[in-house]
């Protein structure tokens, strides 16, 4: 079977116009997050549910996640700042996975029952529903632009989708037939998959920025695979 042949480089005309959609998305992300963050940490405070909680921080890195890429952008050559956003993305992911894995183990143990939370289950739905739209909108962008950074922070708005799925099932579960221990099990879920994007932000980072997580191959950038090669 025959190698992919690369994809070619946008041109200056065709990169501003990503470098905007970029921008773009990276404030609506914010904005969103903003707002889901302040609202999971209000409603898990009041029921005292650790994936509530759990979910509202996780809003909160993704919001630091996206103004990374919108300081890395904001640069006139937004290559040069990839390296230090690479590593605030898997940094800020790794905090978050220690952080909440501590506490899901404390509720575990304690035997710690979350109150039932309306607002955190329609909040949950609503992410599930907003979240992919975002994540596929700012992948395509960063993979036809090359930017690691942009690919690595649409992973963390898709992870938020997943988060969601997973916070709304250990919410209903808790709610609708009184299982308590699925709220901390969704928080740990949370976290499980925070450690596991943080790790990949880090080796995207390690494998020079852009290859792993863009998969746009470049001849200074071949310590890794295309990984649509397979598919193709």
């Amino acid at each position: 079977m025959t190698a992919p042949a690369p994809r070619p480089a946008p041109t200056a005309a065709r990169r501003r116009v990503l470098e905007r959609r970029v921008r773009w998305v990276v404030a609506a992300t914010i904005t969103y997050n903003v707002v889901e963050a302040a609202v999971a940490l209000a409603a898990g405070t009041v029921a005292s549910s650790t994936a509530l909680v759990a979910f509202g921080l996780d809003s909160v890195v993704e919001v630091l996640s996206a103004a990374a890429v919108a300081w890395q952008f904001a640069a006139p050559d937004p290559e040069t700042r990839e390296r230090v956003a690479l590593r605030a993305i898997a940094l800020s992911f790794g905090a978050l996975a220690v952080f909440v894995t501590v506490e899901a183990v404390r509720s575990l143990l304690g035997g710690h029952d979350a109150d039932r939370s309306t607002v955190g289950i329609v909040l949950a739905a609503v992410s599930l529903a907003v979240m992919p739209a975002l994540s596929w909108f700012e992948r395509r962008t960063g993979r036809e632009l090359g930017s690691a950074t942009a690919v690595a922070d649409s992973k963390q708005t898709l992870l938020c989708s997943f988060l969601s799925a997973v916070l709304l099932l250990g919410l209903v579960l808790d709610a609708a037939l009184g299982w308590w221990w699925a709220d901390p099990v969704a928080a740990l879920a949370i976290a499980g998959f925070a450690a596991r994007e943080g790790l990949e932000a880090w080796r995207g980072d390690a494998c020079a920025p852009g290859a792993a997580l863009t998969g746009v191959p470049t001849p200074d950038r071949s310590c890794c695979p295309d990984p649509d090669a397979g598919a193709r």
